[in-house]
């Protein structure tokens, strides 16, 4: 701040683990998620129900996604299945960088902060049963005040971690 550089949003917790359960493959029960979650949240000294977006990781593999989905139910509870989480994943408009994926995410997350736009799920046709209701990834843009939110990135070989924003001071 003191050189003048606009801040576009505050890294205030983030939470790693590891599952290694398979190379390509989550554990079902979606624990190296949920730890990575709880653990952002802790560092951050946020709750659950303070997160306004969460950019899912969002595999698109059957399992995957029904794992994070497991997962976010978990964690998140009645802030998500009530629709207090706009939830959507940026991979339908990027593709999947591979090693880069999880920092583009952050990059979309820090400027749906910034913009006060949390992005649509493109090419989203058919989501997973889990997802119903108010539980559902946006298909259109939602413009919305974000305080927080949270970026996943999960992969190959069970490695896991959440980053959480936050507006800048």
């Amino acid at each position: 701040m003191e050189r003048g550089a606009k801040i576009y949003a505050e890294v205030r917790g983030y939470g790693m683990s590891g599952d290694a359960h398979h190379i390509t493959q989550p554990q079902n029960d979606g624990r190296g998620a949920i730890l990575a979650m709880e653990r952002a949240l802790e560092q951050s000294g946020l709750q659950a129900d303070q997160i306004d977006y969460l950019n899912a990781h969002a595999t698109s593999t059957p399992l995957g996604d029904a794992v994070e989905a497991t997962a976010i139910k978990s964690v998140f509870g009645h802030h998500a299945t009530s629709g207090g989480l706009a939830l959507s994943s940026t991979k339908g408009a990027i593709g999947h960088l591979l090693g880069a994926a999880g920092s583009v995410e952050a990059i979309f997350t820090v400027l749906a902060i910034h913009h006060g736009v949390a992005p649509p799920t493109l090419n989203l046709e058919q989501p997973d049963l889990l997802f119903e209701g108010a539980f559902m990834p946006l298909t259109a843009a939602k413009k919305m005040h974000i305080r927080a939110a949270i970026s996943n990135s999960f992969g190959f070989g069970g490695t896991n971690a959440s980053l959480l924003f936050s507006c800048p001071p």
